[in-house]
């Protein structure tokens, strides 16, 4: 069974840091690159970036670009998500998915082109 477990939120204050976990078991963990995605309060799920698990490229939205890291560690079967500068409009629920392609993967942030997600864990960033 494919799972993926988020860890690593919390409330931090305007200017400080985070670093998400995404864990993942049930599947072979370089085979499938991961996204990471929010929804902030009254918004629709958008992506923040992508990592393929095989090679170690890397995809970001505009928004985070300079700010957020995404790195894999293979050993451990995790994802990581380093927030820097993290700002009030970074407040959301924040979670990580499996993208459907395999090794064919191309970067993407689209949610159609993710299968398995997370619970997803709370990030809230006061003024």
């Amino acid at each position: 069974e494919v799972q993926l477990v988020e860890s690593g939120g919390g409330l931090v204050q305007a200017g400080g840091s985070l670093r998400l976990s995404c864990a993942a078991s049930g599947y072979t963990f370089d085979d499938y690159a991961i996204g990471w995605f929010r929804r902030a309060p009254g918004k629709g799920r958008e992506g923040v970036s992508a990592i393929s698990t095989s090679d170690g490229s890397t995809y970001y939205a505009d928004f985070v670009k300079g700010r957020f890291t995404i790195s894999s560690d293979n050993a451990k079967n995790t994802v990581y998500l380093q927030m820097n500068s993290l700002k009030p409009e970074d407040t959301a629920i924040y979670y990580c998915a499996r993208n459907v392609y395999g090794r064919s993967w191309y970067p993407t942030l689209s949610l159609y082109d993710y299968d398995f997600w997370g619970q997803g864990t709370q990030v809230t960033v006061s003024s």
